[in-house]
């Protein structure tokens, strides 16, 4: 029997507790053994982080710390690269037994197709996509939503969290 892993990438410039519920969901939803925060360096779409990598490693581990199921791993010097696909082709490449969920928000959806690989990651992996407020329509209307088999993308309806690190940052 295979283990479902989800995959939850990004700056988390900070980690918070929408990162956590949705983790949590996504785990109960589709019984995931493990749920992998993919820490990077810096988001390619933004010119830097606010805290140091290590600082942002550190406060996402200490917020998933009672949720035994969240894994914060750093794997960007391992497969050269801060791009979801290519961290999602080296782990699973690295965990070849197992099937992976790669969790965004609507959000991320919306750009997705700015991706740099983004045709290549539904091949690799099933897409879950969690509600945000205000994103579902132009979710909905996105080049990728269109162009996504939904075999392998899921929307997923839930009780929202109403954060965000850029809020968290303006604090």
């Amino acid at each position: 029997m295979k283990n479902r892993i989800g995959i939850l990438g990004g700056s988390f410039d900070p980690a918070h507790k929408g990162h956590i519920k949705i983790s949590q969901e996504a785990k109960k939803r589709f019984n995931l053994k493990n749920v992998f925060w993919v820490v990077t360096k810096k988001n390619p779409f933004k010119k830097k982080s606010f805290y140091s990598l290590s600082r942002r490693i550190t406060l996402a581990k200490k917020l998933s710390i009672k949720n035994k199921f969240i894994k914060v791993i750093f794997v960007e010097n391992k497969c050269k690269s801060n791009r979801a696909y290519k961290y999602i082709k080296y782990l699973s490449r690295k965990h070849i037994n197992d099937d992976f969920y790669f969790i965004i928000g609507a959000d991320n959806l919306i750009n997705f197709h700015k991706w740099k690989n983004w045709k290549e990651i539904p091949k690799v992996c099933k897409i879950l996509v969690f509600d945000r407020e205000n994103y579902k329509t132009k979710c909905l209307k996105s080049v990728a939503y269109k162009k996504i088999d939904r075999k392998r993308l899921k929307f997923i309806k839930f009780n929202k969290v109403n954060i965000s690190s850029s809020q968290l940052r303006k604090i």
